[in-house]
């Protein structure tokens, strides 16, 4: 047994989430997608309704910055949570190069994934460095009268940078969704109850099993 071996859980399940980072996740979540609706409406007149159906254009536009820090918090710690977990291995090359099986759920052709896949770690840091940019952006936004004269480009930037950020983050949510619902049956489940099954994770996390077990996954 490796010394993951404590996070078997009775019934054949395996501890994948504890509660810190499962509540950080939905801090990060709900967060986002409130900005994600009032940046939509303040981006385009067609959906200004939204910030109407979230109590006017007013506290939207008062509550989006501060909504917009609690993400970033929230982001932070899943770097410290997450980001060791995070780095590139020779599995995550093969397993772009393998992609194809993978939009096809052909997971016994994948190679064998740790606790994360390539596709999460890319999701992983894409969000990571779009919330950094979407802060550095936002920032100017908020304060626009603590900016210089002489330094009025930086705003007209982040008007520019910060749409982009945010509509880099949004293909990632679906992404993210896609990935989580439909690619890895199971995984959406785990951010809420915690845990998944270890058949879950012989089938899309072989690697991550034998780290579990101690005994590399049997493949078809």
């Amino acid at each position: 047994m490796s010394d993951h071996a404590d996070h078997i859980l009775p019934h054949g399940r395996v501890l994948r989430y504890p509660f810190a980072e499962r509540a950080n996740h939905w801090i990060a979540a709900f967060s986002y997608i409130y900005l994600l609706l009032t940046g939509l409406a303040f981006w385009s007149p067609w959906l200004f309704w939204i910030v109407v159906v979230l109590g006017g254009g007013q506290i939207s536009r008062m509550l989006h910055p501060w909504v917009g820090l609690f993400f970033f918090y929230a982001v932070m710690r899943m770097y410290g949570y997450w980001a060791p977990q995070m780095k590139t291995t020779e599995v995550d090359k093969q397993w772009w190069k393998s992609l194809r099986h993978y939009v096809r759920n052909e997971d016994d052709q994948m190679p064998p994934a740790g606790r994360y896949n390539a596709g999460q770690k890319a999701l992983f840091w894409s969000f990571f460095y779009a919330a950094i940019m979407l802060l550095l952006t936002g920032v100017p936004l908020w304060f626009p009268e603590w900016i210089p004269w002489n330094l009025r480009w930086l705003r007209y930037l982040s008007v520019l940078l910060h749409p982009v950020a945010a509509l880099f983050t949004i293909a990632n949510f679906l992404i993210h969704i896609y990935m989580s619902v439909f690619a890895e049956r199971g995984a959406f489940g785990s951010v809420i109850r915690g845990d998944v099954s270890l058949e879950f994770a012989k089938r899309y996390h072989p690697g991550w099993y034998e780290e579990i077990v101690g005994k590399p996954a049997p493949r078809k």
